[in-house]
């Protein structure tokens, strides 16, 4: 399909070719007949991106910091990869849509292909198929002006803003700032029976405003402004101000503390700076400022948007998807009109004009459309885009990698350690949006990318398989891959609880005998992890992401203490994650236990050269039980002992993680894999790197290897299951109190 993008490196902007979306279990898949162009939202995007890495950095202080961050603790290496992970990207643009249903998720209800439907959100893009959540579609009628429609998302800003004035019948409100977002708040106040005043400072758009949405429209730099504005309002000023301007000036602010009448109310819709003069206006009058959250209640929120459960009238009359709807009701019934709000409309292919203008203001414009061609029929099944010409391999030892996730995580420390060479190739990309799949392919050098989990799994010329996907769809992924006969490396973690541990246990383990066909839905297959994997036996081979096992200072300290019982202590100064972050989700993450803590517990059973036999955890209440500040002690089998101290309520100051080892006289000090202290014979040695080394090189050098020349699997199988296994028992020791065998 064809999609609009950008480069933020330079703001080349081109359509493209890319695989179509995903569609998740909550999404639908739809066929794009118009979009809008967003002037003032994009119109900056774009500016941004066409601006110098200087211009950039100014404009980007927040991000700027992050980098210097980076290189503090990361080094250059991994600074330059995310940088130009950002900068090398296809950025899709535009999030408001209409079209038709093609495709629907598993747990989607209310839709069925073939419906009309507005969408809204980041992934209601200009493309010919986009894949949008349940809770940002709203469906229409099928005579419904599709071309009005397209401003749906605009609409449901506006209402929101209107919902927030909270105005009766008669009142009067002010609108500054008379582009898209304004002109649609003023049609709003004034089919709800509000007296409405436009204020602008281009002539062109009050002079639309007076003809189209408002009573009194009004240029800013007019003569004896407040005085009409006054006089319009009975003289007692205007009940709410709603501000639907984007500047860095502090005018629109302050103006509407001077018109808004005592103990009024001023709504911020638009991006204005809202450090207002606080005399005479603002604490005289007592004014109320609120700040208006784009479509409604349910923004941001991955609970409402990405599982699409919604929130129930009675206690959230007004959401955004109901304020969508609202929004197309009164389109349809035509008691608003926004037909001529669109002055221009463009082809996909011609797309990139429409910036231009904006930029270049070559000539006056309110609202663009993007038109669509819907005689092209999608083929969904066809989702493989070539990248470069298939490479010919004649060594046996061949590897021929598929991805599947392909984020910043895997851009930076997976993807760049492949050395890819006459016995070692690149061939598919996945990810979960076409033009991530199409930047990465072309990045890195894959031979096509895909849309279609399909294209990689059950592809005869790919024998090996990373994933690096979110959480929740690592097991699946694993189990599809190791069905389909495909070497397996799979991020951390192998699984999120004891039911898709038992599925992917019970497919590598040949001597388990499979009670699943026993046990009701609800219950995890049964395993025995009394029968161990033979290691030498099972192909082909799975991999778990713990690389800090593969970390030099790791090696040195194997090979420097030997076996024997040890003590151990890993302290990680984790840092807070907020509460609607995808990790804290119990269903997408599995929480910090399963999807941080697991690393921790790998390593001390590498150093220890033995499994786990026992243990115990202990959590630091908080509000939002989120588990994420905790200690946890490990008796092993062969006596070591371990301590793991995770904690989320640290300084940022304070380096992320340091390990300490005690054994036959020596202790071995890591801080945060850059340096490592030994402490031996009354002597001390210090080593130090040139920057962090968490082992992500070594890890798939080994693997790699391992798939090269058949070798065993780089972390022995009992190792590799007992981390998912002692995760999940800290988890139940948490609740119960208890100490409990593994």
């Amino acid at each position: 399909m064809d999609q609009l993008t950008q480069k933020l490196k330079d703001g080349q902007m081109q359509v493209l070719e890319v695989p179509e979306p995903a569609l998740p279990d909550g999404n639908l898949l739809i066929q794009n007949m118009y979009s809008l162009v967003s002037a003032g939202t994009e119109g900056s995007t774009v500016k941004a991106a066409r601006s110098s890495l200087i211009e950039k950095a100014k404009q980007r202080p927040q991000q700027v910091k992050q980098v210097i961050d980076t290189l503090k603790s990361q080094g250059p290496v991994q600074t330059y990869r995310a940088v130009m992970k950002q900068l090398d990207a296809y950025s899709p643009l535009g999030y408001s849509c209409v079209g038709k249903v093609k495709g629907i998720g598993s747990k989607v209800k209310g839709f069925q292909e073939g419906d009309l439907v507005a969408c809204g959100g980041l992934t209601a893009c200009h493309a010919e198929v986009v894949s949008v959540p349940q809770n940002l579609c709203g469906n229409l009628q099928p005579d419904t002006d599709l071309k009005q429609a397209t401003y749906n998302t605009l609409g449901a800003i506006a209402m929101q803003g209107v919902r927030q004035a909270d105005l009766r019948l008669g009142e009067t409100c002010a609108v500054i700032g008379l582009g898209l977002l304004g002109q649609l708040a003023c049609l709003l106040l004034r089919v709800s029976g509000v007296r409405v005043i436009g204020i602008d400072i281009d002539a062109v758009m009050v002079e639309i405003a007076a003809k189209h949405c408002a009573d009194l429209a009004l240029t800013r730099n007019d003569e004896g402004i407040d005085g009409k504005i006054n006089e319009f309002s009975g003289r007692i000023g205007c009940d709410a101000v709603i501000i639907a301007a984007g500047t860095d000036s502090l005018d629109p602010i302050n103006f509407a503390g001077a018109v808004a009448r005592k103990k009024g109310t001023v709504v911020v819709v638009g991006a204005v700076p809202t450090g207002f003069d606080r005399e005479p206006h603002y604490y005289k009058k007592e004014l109320q400022v609120k700040m208006s959250c784009s479509y409604g209640p349910g923004r941001y929120d991955p609970q409402y948007e990405e599982k699409g459960l919604d929130y129930s009238p009675a206690h959230v009359r007004w959401t955004e998807k109901r304020n969508m709807e609202a929004f197309q009701e009164l389109i349809y019934s035509k008691k608003i009109d926004v037909s001529y709000l669109t002055t221009h409309t463009f082809k996909l292919e011609d797309a990139p004009k429409a910036y231009d203008m904006i930029l270049e203001k070559t000539e006056p414009y309110l609202g663009l459309l993007i038109e669509y061609d819907i005689t092209k029929e999608p083929d969904l099944k066809k989702s493989k885009i070539t990248i470069k010409p298939p490479t010919s391999i004649i060594k046996p030892s061949r590897v021929s990698i598929g991805f599947i996730g392909a984020g910043s995580y895997a851009q930076s420390h997976l993807i760049p350690n492949l050395q890819t060479g006459d016995d070692l190739v690149l061939k598919g990309v996945m990810t979960a949006t076409g033009t991530g799949s199409r930047s990465v392919g072309e990045r890195f050098g894959f031979e096509f990318c895909t849309g279609d989990e399909t294209d990689i799994i059950e592809n005869s010329g790919i024998n090996t398989v990373f994933i690096a996907t979110r959480h929740d769809s690592h097991a699946d992924y694993v189990l599809k891959a190791l069905n389909a006969g495909k070497n397996v490396f799979v991020e951390k973690p192998l699984c999120l609880n004891p039911k898709e541990f038992g599925q992917v246990y019970q497919k590598l383990n040949s001597k388990t005998v499979n009670l699943s066909s026993r046990l009701k839905e609800d219950e995890a297959p049964a395993y025995d992890t009394d029968q161990p994997i033979d290691d030498n036996s099972i192909r082909p081979i799975l991999m778990v992401g713990y690389n800090r096992r593969f970390s030099p200072f790791a090696q040195m300290i194997k090979g420097t203490l030997g076996s024997g019982s040890i003590a151990m202590t890993y302290r990680v100064n984790a840092g807070a994650i907020p509460p609607d972050h995808w990790i804290q989700d119990q269903d997408f993450g599995g929480g910090r236990i399963i999807g941080e803590v697991c690393h921790f517990v790998d390593f001390l059973t590498y150093i220890s050269g033995s499994l786990p036999a026992l243990v115990h955890a202990d959590v630091l209440k908080d509000p939002n039980a989120l588990n994420d500040s905790l200690t946890v002690s490990l008796k092993y089998v062969n006596g070591s002992i371990g301590a793991i101290s995770y904690f989320a309520n640290g300084a940022k100051s304070l380096s992320k993680e340091r390990v300490e080892v005690y054994a036959h006289g020596c202790t071995a000090v890591i801080d945060d894999f850059k340096s490592m202290t030994l402490h031996s014979g009354g002597k001390k040695t210090n080593k130090k790197l040139m920057s962090q080394d968490k082992g992500q090189k070594n890890e798939i050098r080994v693997f790699i290897d391992a798939v090269r020349g058949g070798a065993e699997p780089p972390i022995p199988y009992d190792e590799l299951f007992s981390t998912s296994l002692v995760t999940f028992k800290i988890l139940d020791s948490i609740r119960t109190g208890q100490s409990l065998k593994i």
